[in-house]
């Protein structure tokens, strides 16, 4: 059997609010290759990963002083729903086509509530902070309960 404890190993964001010293991008150098990894087609969180890995930009906010999301929304290529939302979107429509195929999953029937239980969070949020129409609405497929 497991231990209850979770382990301590990840990484850890910067402290400093500021750049560190050992980057040499400026802004407009930043704001330029987010802007590019936007227009081929990778969303903000993948954009981070990559600035990241390839260009050693630990975070693209204390370089420039706004987030990835606020600088594709001021270039207009910002995604019309928010990215975690789509998520969650795309893993239930996954679900729901796995439960078309087996019927008889109860553990994936349970997942399907929870992640639908999660978008209606989500959407409630996001029609309160102006991020979705109001009018939107989340179109579940029925499961039968559990």
């Amino acid at each position: 059997m497991g231990k209850k404890e979770k382990g301590s190993s990840h990484s850890i964001r910067p402290v400093s609010k500021r750049p560190p010293g050992w980057c040499k991008y400026t802004p407009e150098e930043v704001e330029a290759m987010v802007v590019k990894l936007a227009k081929e087609g990778h969303p903000p969180s993948k954009i981070g990963v990559l600035l990241r890995d390839r260009h050693g930009i630990p975070l693209v906010k204390p370089i420039v002083g706004r987030s990835i999301t606020r600088v594709l929304k001021e270039a207009g290529l910002a995604p019309p729903i928010p990215e975690d939302f789509n998520t969650l979107l795309e893993k239930a429509a996954r679900l729901h086509v796995h439960l078309e195929k087996n019927k008889g999953d109860l553990h994936n029937k349970r997942a399907v509530q929870l992640v639908e239980a999660k978008i209606y969070k989500l959407a409630r949020y996001y029609k309160r902070e102006g991020l979705l129409p109001p009018d939107w609405k989340y179109q579940a497929k029925i499961a039968s309960p559990l």
